[in-house]
């Protein structure tokens, strides 16, 4: 019999989101092997940028064979003991290729960093840090269906939604924060703090500078943790230009103040460098007594010495990190565009973005109904009648029915297009369908007109018709 914490319901399987996977995995497309089967679109991965990695190791061999720059092996030393802390070389180039990002406006201290199997494996162990069982957190939403899984079901945390609008493109806003730590103190909530995607993922949008200082005013007033999620940084392929929250602190001569102390990092090369295998992530925290504790409960989840060694080497390379971020960009901002004019010629809007590896795109026209089981059922037919599997807004926990994250990074430019004539043929169909019922509903209304009007309306007309031809 297994533990009443691996069999609770917070692990958040039976979500939309995950279940459109299991759908995807039964029937997968395949160009040649099978045409009619469903196209990923629910998989925030970055696919456009491989053969540059490629290259280098080509043009590099000596590191993927367990080689130093003298051509002897260091395998033997690789596959030793290797202590929790991570391999200084490794923490250096992650700590400077963060800042290339952010256009070396500011820098990291390697000793304030933290590795750890994935963004998954930082953001609980942070909520460990941070937080006591039934402790809450809040997110804007709508927000990764996955932190439904990765704050709450080991840790025993709480979310409580800060509800944002489409009215101002889902902006947070002081009011939002306000009602949501209400919202928690009325369920006997302790708030610990606040986590935000920057940019945001499913809505591809980077935060602006005004939101940055009303969330480091918040946190400073309430006293409690900001945990800004920065793991897309490198994604930001147009203006405006992405903003950390390191920024904001060393704007404000906030830095090594005791609001730094409870602003925290979480940053991954999943989705930047396009490397969710590898699993790595990473901690950054200004505070001693964090990191402490977070490197210690890193040794659940290490990252190992191999891909250290790998990933040092590619990030140490300062010209091919370079062309590869300006590259990716480029390429992602194409791949962007070739997706929201495939929709528009549908009729469907995508909330305007800067960056990210999707678009939120609005499908509330396509509605039965403004509800959300109408979302759920548009949902069906995507995945079933269309073959995408895309992520409904609900399994986001957006408060509006109709929006929906659509990726576009994970798959072939053939395939995209074969995925936007897929959507346009549906549309079609339905406006089609609307037509044809409403056209039947017209005649169906004039058919109960005409039989509720009395019989002497029919002989007046008749009457009516027999003048007018004698008079012709």
């Amino acid at each position: 019999m297994l533990s009443a914490k691996v069999t609770c319901n917070s692990h958040g399987q039976d979500s939309s989101y995950f279940l459109g996977w299991e759908e995807y995995e039964k029937n997968p497309y395949d160009e040649v092997k099978n045409p009619n089967g469903i196209i990923q679109m629910g998989l925030a991965e970055n696919q456009l940028s491989f053969d540059l990695l490629e290259s280098w190791l080509e043009n590099n061999p000596q590191p993927s064979a367990f080689k130093n720059h003298n051509d002897q092996s260091i395998f033997k030393e690789l596959a030793l003991f290797q202590d929790y802390h991570g391999l200084p070389a490794f923490k250096n180039a992650l700590v400077n290729f963060m800042s290339e990002i952010r256009g070396n406006t500011v820098s990291f201290d390697p000793n304030n960093l933290v590795l750890t199997a994935g963004a998954t494996s930082a953001n609980e162990t942070l909520i460990f840090c941070l937080a006591n069982p039934g402790d809450a957190f809040l997110l804007p939403t709508p927000y990764y269906p996955g932190f439904d899984r990765d704050l709450k079901w080991r840790t025993g945390a709480e979310i409580v939604p800060i509800h944002c609008s489409s009215l101002n493109g889902f902006r947070i806003t002081k009011s939002a924060l306000e009602e949501a730590y209400k919202q928690a103190e009325k369920q006997n909530l302790k708030v610990k703090g606040v986590l935000v995607t920057n940019p945001s993922n499913p809505l591809g949008t980077s935060l602006s500078l005004h939101e940055l200082d009303l969330l480091v005013n918040f946190i400073s007033l309430k006293n409690i943790h900001l945990i800004s999620d920065e793991i897309y940084s490198g994604t930001v392929f147009s203006s405006p230009c992405f903003s950390s929250i390191m920024e904001v602190l060393k704007n404000r001569n906030l830095m090594n103040t005791e609001i730094s102390k409870r602003v925290h990092i979480v940053y991954s090369l999943s989705k930047d460098l396009g490397l969710p295998g590898f699993r790595i992530g990473a901690i950054y925290s200004n505070d001693e007594l964090v990191v402490s504790a977070a490197t210690k409960m890193s040794s659940f989840g290490l990252v190992s010495s191999q891909t250290q060694y790998l990933l040092s080497e590619i990030l140490s390379d300062k010209k091919f990190t370079k062309t590869y971020l300006s590259e990716n960009r480029k390429r992602l901002k194409e791949r962007h565009e070739m997706m929201v004019k495939g929709l528009q010629k549908c009729g469907i809007r995508c909330l305007q973005s800067n960056s990210g590896l999707f678009c939120w795109v609005d499908m509330r026209d396509l509605l039965s109904s403004n509800t959300f089981e109408g979302e759920i059922e548009l949902w069906k037919k995507i995945v079933y009648e269309v073959g995408l599997n895309i992520s409904p807004g609900s399994s986001c926990h957006c408060s509006e029915p109709g929006w929906f994250r659509v990726c576009f990074a994970n798959m072939t430019e053939e395939t995209l297009v074969v995925a936007m004539q897929r959507v346009k043929s549906f549309v079609d169909s339905m406006v089609k369908k609307s037509i044809q019922s409403r056209h039947q509903q017209l005649l169906s209304r004039n058919s109960r007109r005409s039989k509720s009007l009395p019989k002497w309306v029919f002989e007046l007309s008749f009457h009516q018709r027999e003048v007018a031809a004698d008079e012709r």
